[in-house]
């Protein structure tokens, strides 16, 4: 029952000219004919045969968000702003939080979105690409001497004689027609269940979705393109920060949604648990959901630290806990990641040293990769050699010296012989200095004979007589 629209594309020969020479050979050449495909005479009305259809999808892909980079692009474009000033309203839009950085991307908020409504609906005219191109323009002439700035702020503020309506009595003519909760209020659809419609608003403790009295906030790094009707009712279905959902000691247990993500809450404000100044709380782990949380589930996780055990060699308690990089354990001043989140309530002690007893890996470069290939004992140091993958290639190494292979060496067909030559290379290599920055000697400057200066006869000091 919908509209579609069939395509086909060839060729329509008005006159034949040189095909009538040639049209013999060419029907003989079936590739030709299938590249260009011949169509009869047509006008406008005729009605045409379909023989056959072939359906072809066309998806298009959205336009990408704006960088820094392209945003200033587009304002060069527009004649908005000068190189001189595009640093300063990146600046601006950032600081005034219209805008968030998802890596280069800028993401627009809510707020963003409240300032464009109001501008569109009651201040069409600032915000027209004409008007701030004409502004500059104008700010030119100023700096020329060729208009007054005091006139030309006097019109901009007041009107001008044939456009009165300027800053101040549109403003003061708009502040009674303005209805902030509609510009604040974006729609987002009719929940299906209860009939009711979604929106989100901006608030002062950031976005929140709406359904009647029902509310929920939104995560605060959540895009904007991101919060669907169907995002909206699992927020609104996601059980509320100040309602408990048991008992723990005596005390209520919340499940909250928070800046850094979900997390149970023991205890309040007002009455937080014994021996703390506030309520304890723990991060929900990444498999768990806000909606299907257990008394269990806040049980475990508010048990957090556990104490693995102690170290029997020299009695150091042995802690698993749960930090914002993730699980890890630690003894004294040593820590270790763990591999899973779920390893804190199940590692044993034994489990704990051997982690412990590993090299430590610094920043996130993770586990060591394996080896490429073994090629034996070396039979000077007798130690395994391998063959590994290095910053500037791959390499061969006893575990003391390192041999990169050369151009005609090929990973897949060298034999262990060759990989001892290779070491063995190195090693005299070494042995003369070749391969080594030798430092340049130090330049000796002739230092000059200072002379010494006389000093000069220090003077006496003179014998005042006093009078008597």
């Amino acid at each position: 029952g919908s509209d579609c629209a069939f395509t086909a594309s060839g060729t329509t020969i008005t006159f034949a000219g040189y095909r009538q020479v040639y049209e013999e050979s060419v029907d003989d050449d079936a590739e030709n004919n299938k590249r260009e495909a011949l169509l009869p005479k047509l006008a406008v009305g005729d009605r045409v045969a379909i023989a056959n259809i072939t359906p072809s999808g066309h998806f298009t892909q959205p336009p990408a968000r704006y960088t820094e980079a392209s945003l200033i692009k587009k304002l060069e474009e527009l004649g908005i702003g000068r190189p001189s000033t595009w640093a300063s309203i990146m600046q601006t839009i950032v600081n005034r939080g219209y805008v968030w950085k998802k890596g280069q991307a800028l993401v627009p908020n809510w707020v963003a979105f409240s300032v464009i409504n109001l501008l569109e609906k009651h201040f069409l005219n600032l915000i027209d690409y004409a008007f701030t191109a004409n502004a500059e323009e104008d700010l030119d002439e100023i700096a020329q001497g060729l208009q007054n700035k005091e006139q030309w702020l006097k019109e901009f503020y007041f009107g001008k004689n044939d456009d009165p309506i300027g800053l101040k009595r549109s403003v003061a003519k708009n502040l009674d027609e303005i209805d902030a909760a509609a510009i604040n209020t974006f729609p987002l659809g009719i929940d299906p269940a209860t009939g009711l419609e979604v929106v989100v608003k901006p608030g002062k403790f950031g976005p929140y979705v709406r359904r009647g009295e029902n509310t929920a906030s939104v995560p605060p790094t959540m895009a904007p393109d991101e919060l669907t009707l169907e995002v909206a009712l699992k927020l609104l279905a996601a059980p509320k920060g100040d309602t408990p959902i048991g008992d723990l000691d005596g005390m209520p247990v919340f499940a909250k949604s928070g800046r850094y993500g979900a997390y149970v809450q023991l205890g309040t404000l007002d009455a937080p648990p014994p021996g703390l100044d506030k309520p304890k709380m723990a991060s929900l782990f990444k498999t768990m959901d806000i909606a299907r949380v257990t008394m269990q589930d806040a049980a475990k996780l508010l048990s957090l630290p556990r104490e693995v055990g102690v170290d029997p060699d020299d009695g150091v308690p042995i802690t698993a806990q749960n930090g914002r990089y993730g699980p890890y354990i630690t003894k004294g001043k040593e820590s270790r990641t763990l591999a899973g989140e779920e390893q804190l309530f199940d590692i044993t002690v034994e489990q704990a040293l051997a982690l412990l007893a590993t090299p430590r890996q610094y920043g996130r470069r993770g586990a060591p990769k394996p080896p490429l290939r073994e090629f034996g004992n070396d039979p000077v140091s007798s130690k395994p050699i391998v063959a590994k993958e290095g910053k500037f290639g791959v390499y061969v190494t006893d575990g003391e010296t390192n041999a990169s292979l050369t151009r005609g060496d090929r990973l897949e067909e060298m034999t262990p012989e060759r990989a001892y030559e290779l070491l063995a290379i190195r090693r005299e290599n070494a042995g003369n200095g070749i391969g080594r920055k030798k430092r340049a000697p130090a330049k000796k400057t002739a230092k000059k004979p200072t002379e010494k200066k006389a000093r000069p006869p220090a003077r006496s000091a003179k014998k005042r007589k006093t009078p008597a």
